[in-house]
């Protein structure tokens, strides 16, 4: 990823971490969003609610590895459909990713904890990314950085049973009822939140535009 192609014409507030507190609770929500969605946005308010964050900065990467990237939307656009989406004055909408030079979230991590050492990160996805995270480059530095929020996803609640992340670290999950401290815990630790299911998906919204 060459940093400097990728941040052309960008605003220069897309390249800016959002503005955070000592002692913060912030919870990291990468993906493409492309395009997001209604779904995106019910797992960004559900961990809002039930983690008691200050914010949730949504991580608009350039590109994810693991997927084709020849119905990628610029990175332009999907960063204004995406602010237009989290429209919150606690949901924050950020490309600093691309001043990282990584499109992985292992490393994202890393970088954020050493610029922010006193703010408390959780990183939350959806349930749909679950069963395919054991393939995320340094998936278990991930787990042993940060706690993990994971918001079910229409057809995703088996993950959280039979995903080799599930599997591998069931010993450090954080029952429901007690999701609320999970952003002052020591990783390794991750919960599973149940929430009404918004069956919206990216692919569907694409393929209704193709």
């Amino acid at each position: 990823m060459n940093p400097s192609n990728i941040q052309a014409g960008l605003h220069q507030d897309w390249l800016k971490l959002p503005h955070v507190e000592p002692g913060n609770r912030i919870g990291l929500f990468g993906g493409s969003f492309n395009p997001p969605h209604s779904g995106h946005r019910l797992v960004a308010q559900t961990v809002l609610r039930r983690l008691g964050l200050d914010q949730v900065w949504w991580f608009v990467t350039p590109g994810n590895p693991l997927k084709d990237h020849a119905n990628l939307a610029p990175l332009e656009r999907r960063l204004h459909l995406t602010r237009a989406l989290a429209d919150h004055p606690r949901m924050k909408v950020t490309a600093y990713e691309t001043v990282l030079g990584t499109p992985y979230t292992a490393k994202t991590i890393v970088a954020l904890r050493a610029m922010r050492p006193s703010v408390r990160f959780v990183w939350v996805m959806g349930a749909d990314n679950l069963g395919s995270f054991h393939r995320w480059q340094d998936w278990r530095k991930i787990v042993a950085s940060v706690p993990l929020a994971i918001v079910d996803r229409p057809g995703a609640s088996l993950s959280v049973l039979s995903s080799p992340m599930a599997k591998a670290y069931e010993k450090y999950r954080l029952p429901e009822e007690d999701a609320g401290l999970l952003p002052d815990m020591k990783a390794p630790v991750w919960t599973f939140l149940h929430t009404p299911l918004d069956r919206t998906s990216s692919t569907d919204l694409r393929n209704l535009t193709e």
